[in-house]
């Protein structure tokens, strides 16, 4: 390296002697040959110039003409003869020279300041020194140079460098040795990956092997599946059918047996000709005997509990029957006969709950008191005899023919039932309907649970008949207690509204069960309207009675009942003293009969043309038409104007009674008639 310094320097060191040959002052060496001056020229604007350079090569500074000046720079150098043995020689000097042996370092170096030489031209140039003064200048050129030879080691610093390179010979070897083991462990790992490369390989093919056998196997298993899953039954499904506790999850186990034994025992079954299935039927034929034993053991228990004292039927029936609904359907499935004598010991035990719950209801009810409607309650009784009668027997005092507010119990929001407790304490009085309503509210409401319930527990194994013949069964005595207590409540009354109104109730208690879609208590609705509406007719038959016998009875007895309700104006007495005194104030009983036609068609509003109402209050209001006109007659004799002005006041009394009824063809056409009536005597009048 420093011989290819050294050619540099001579290179440069010629081609700057030619051009500064007449300068009186010396050049500044190279930093290859070491010269003790220096000089430079002012560089041109805008170039930078360097001072102190590490490379030997590089001069200190270049000298540059500045631009446009006319100054010539000129340097003559002694030129070298370029031949081999004259490098060889400046080489070995240089070297003799950097080591400090050579002799004629110092006299080389004074031929070579010699040799600069530098002109007055040079002198008189502008030259530019970075802002420094040449004193500066060579301040700093000295100091680099001073810098250089300190550069220089000694033979202490050669020794402690060869002791740092040995140190680092060593350390170079014992990396080598290093490398060498770390080389060895390489090949020994590539030589093992390669081991494992194959294993992975041979895994890898295997794992496809295995990938191909299992999807073969799913295929199959899908093939396959439901024919295992028919040939076997589990262990824990055997265990929990013949020990495991009667819960869902045993009903579920149930479904599963059922299951399997009906895949097994069909005709189109492909399992029959398989070996395990015959092997399978004797054991699912043993755990389904042992489902109907554990089964029937399950609902004898739950019967047994419905038949002690004060015990909530329903409770029963909702959370231990129809919670296990399935049972008796795979009962009734397996054994039916087994099954049919359950259901006639559920239907008994219920017979018997049913029966011995309304008796007692029924008797609560009747111990309510009630007011008290006999013949002499009748629309053309005489009040007289009517009033004697009563002194004899103390009762709460009643209207017979008005309806007031009786028919809230028809119209009214309140459909809970009186309790036995109530029933008992309760001391107040009332009409026939009241116990009536009540043990038919209770009744439709027992109804309506037990034959939900039997629908839901023994169908699909019963059909809807047989489960309404058995529902007819359970009620029978209970259907019979309740016409037992309608024909005494009715049997002896003459409450014509009353009545009426029981068998509004009946046709509403109807309704709301064909609403609730029970159609099994039909037959006790329609058995009893066959009580009720005779004894209507029977009762609305003494009514037109009565008024029949009345006017068909003497002028006296006419008169009478006319004096006894204040519709005649003075005192008795009969002839023309009584015609004269006369009065044409509505008769009493046009009053009687215009609040029980209007309870009548405050009760019909619904009602249909076929109903015995209609023909009832026709006929009844015949009677009583013929009956005023026949005491208008005696009353006012030959007076026409005086007879029509009473019949006027009588049909104006009813009208006015009954235009309060909206509703319902008959009050429609009751209005319109009595409308007429009052109209043609207004205009005789």
């Amino acid at each position: 390296m420093w011989l290819d310094r050294l050619g540099h320097s001579n290179t440069a060191s010629a081609q700057k002697g030619s051009s500064r040959s007449g300068s009186p002052l010396p050049r500044r060496p190279s930093d290859a040959s070491r010269g003790p001056y220096m000089t430079s020229q002012r560089p041109a604007r805008g170039s930078s110039v360097s001072l102190l350079s590490n490379d030997s090569t590089a001069s200190l500074l270049g000298p540059r003409k500045q631009v446009g000046s006319s100054l010539r720079q000129s340097t003559v150098v002694t030129p070298t003869p370029v031949d081999t043995k004259a490098q060889d020689a400046a080489a070995l000097s240089l070297l003799g020279r950097l080591l400090g042996t050579s002799p004629g370092a110092t006299d080389a170096a004074e031929e070579e300041r010699d040799e600069l030489i530098i002109t007055d031209e040079d002198l008189a140039g502008e030259y530019d020194f970075g802002g420094r003064t040449l004193r500066e200048l060579v301040s700093e050129a000295k100091a680099a140079r001073q810098s250089n030879w300190h550069s220089f080691r000694t033979p202490d610093d050669l020794e402690k460098t060869q002791a740092k390179l040995q140190d680092l010979h060593k350390s170079i070897g014992a990396c080598d040795e290093v490398l060498n083991s770390v080389e060895t462990n390489l090949t020994s790992f590539r030589n093992d990956l390669g081991l494992v490369s194959a294993d992975i390989e041979n895994l890898q093919s295997r794992s496809t092997a295995l990938n191909v056998r299992l999807e073969n196997r799913k295929a199959i298993e899908r093939g396959l599946f439901s024919v295992v899953e028919d040939l076997s039954v589990s262990p824990v499904l055997v265990n929990k059918i013949v020990e495991g506790h009667i819960d869902e999850q045993w009903v579920q186990c149930l479904k599963e047996v059922d299951k399997r034994s009906a895949s097994l025992r069909s005709p189109s079954s492909q399992t029959r000709t398989i070996k395990a299935a015959a092997d399978l039927l004797p054991l699912l034929d043993k755990l389904v005997l042992k489902a109907i034993e554990r089964i029937r053991d399950f609902l004898v228990a739950q019967i047994k509990a419905l038949r002690s004292p004060h015990i909530n039927a329903q409770i029963i029936q909702q959370q231990s029957f129809l919670k296990f609904r399935d049972l008796f359907t795979f009962l009734h499935k397996h054994h039916s006969v087994l099954a049919d004598e359950i259901c006639l010991a559920y239907m008994n035990t219920m017979r018997w709950y049913y029966s011995n719950q309304f008796s007692r209801y029924a008797k609560s009810l009747e111990k309510l008191k009630l007011h008290v409607l006999d013949k002499n309650d009748v629309l053309g009784h005489d009040d007289h005899s009517s009033r004697r009668s009563n002194a004899k027997i103390a009762g709460p005092p009643h209207d017979a023919f008005s309806l007031g507010r009786r028919i809230d119990l028809l119209r009214g929001p309140n459909q809970v039932a009186m309790s036995s407790y109530m029933a008992e304490e309760d001391k107040s009085t009332h009409y026939l309907e009241t116990p009536f309503r009540h043990f038919n509210l209770v009744l439709v409401d027992n109804a309506t649970a037990e034959y939900t319930f039997m629908a839901a527990f023994f169908s699909p194994a019963l059909s809807y008949a047989a489960i309404a013949r058995h529902f007819n069964y359970t009620f029978e005595p209970t259907f019979a207690l309740g016409q037992t207590l309608t024909r005494a409540l009715i049997g002896e009354a003459y409450d014509c509204l009353g009545v009426l109104l029981c068998i509004r109730l009946n046709q509403h208690f109807a309704f709301e069960l064909q609403r609730r879609k029970i159609p099994a208590v039909d037959g006790y609705n329609n058995a009893t309207n066959m009580l009720l509406w005779p004894r209507f007719q029977v009762i609305m038959d003494h009514h037109c009675e009565s008024m029949r016998s009345l006017a068909g009875s003497s002028n006296s007895t006419i008169l009478a009942s006319g004096n006894a309700g204040g519709g005649v104006g003075g005192g008795g007495g009969g002839g023309s003293n009584s015609a004269a005194m006369a009065s044409a104030a509505p008769h009493v009983m046009t009053q009687r009969f215009g609040q029980l036609l209007h309870g009548i068609l405050a009760l019909s509003t619904e009602a249909g043309d076929d109903e015995p109402v209609v023909t009832s209050v026709l006929r009844l209001r015949n009677e009583v038409e013929a009956f005023l006109t026949k005491y208008s007659q005696v009353c006012f004799g030959k007076d026409k104007r005086r007879r029509e002005r009473f019949l006027y006041n009588n049909y104006s009394l009813v009208l006015t009674i009954i235009s309060d009824v909206h509703g319902g063809k008959l009050s429609t056409e009751q209005k319109q008639h009595m409308e007429a009536l009052k109209t043609a005597f207004q205009e005789a009048a």
